[in-house]
């Protein structure tokens, strides 16, 4: 594993993620650092981890062997990039992401929800068309799954010109989802079918904590 070398001066605050550059959920959590003005406090530890290939050092902080993990200087983990990133901001932003109460604190953690499920479709459609013998795929359940991801897209679409002005959680859920979409070329017509979104979502990759996070191979 490689870490970026720990800063000097941030005591107890500091953090360590495990990470991989091409995880979104993963981005997610990086962004929500940058925003913060926390991205320093945080070590980042890169871990190549696959369900077929575990990684032994990410099975000890996380039982579960998924990324992101977060692990605070007293030892204590937190996973997975909902909690991390909940945590984050309410230790450090103390709302500025996330409100702490009332109906717009549910539409972020939905809209979040949204993001994040099609995101899961997207790597399950991945799994079987990449990583799965071509002989094993299952089209069905492929189908299924890609379904999913334009159904969310679709919601998306419809309701993009609703996003709060100012960058929440479920902003940066959707701007992370959209980046890995794209990246990983999930869904081939993306920016054809839903122009709205992307043109929304072109605008906010050219924010600093977005463009600092590119993921790539």
């Amino acid at each position: 594993m490689l870490r970026k070398k720990r800063p000097e001066g941030y005591g107890a605050q500091f953090m360590r993620l495990y990470a991989s550059t091409t995880s979104p959920f993963v981005r997610k959590v990086r962004v929500v650092l940058h925003e913060l003005g926390i991205a320093e406090k945080c070590e980042i530890i890169a871990v190549t981890s696959a369900p077929h290939e575990p990684d032994a050092a990410l099975g000890r902080a996380n039982p579960l062997n998924k990324l992101p993990t977060l692990e605070l200087d007293d030892g204590t983990t937190l996973y997975d990039s909902a909690v991390i990133c909940e945590y984050l901001d309410a230790v450090h932003g103390r709302g500025q992401l996330l409100p702490q109460t009332g109906a717009g604190r549910w539409q972020v953690l939905r809209t979040q929800a949204l993001a994040d499920g099609i995101v899961d479709a997207g790597i399950l459609v991945r799994y079987e068309t990449v990583m799965r013998p071509a002989e094993l795929a299952w089209q069905p359940w492929i189908d299924g799954q890609r379904l999913k991801v334009t159904q969310g897209l679709s919601e998306l679409e419809a309701t993009i010109d609703r996003q709060p002005p100012a960058l929440d959680l479920g902003g940066i859920a959707i701007a992370c989802m959209m980046g890995w979409l794209e990246f990983r070329g999930i869904e081939p017509n993306l920016r054809q079918s839903f122009p709205r979104l992307s043109a929304w979502n072109d605008t906010l990759q050219k924010r600093p904590s977005l463009a600092a996070t590119k993921p790539y191979s």
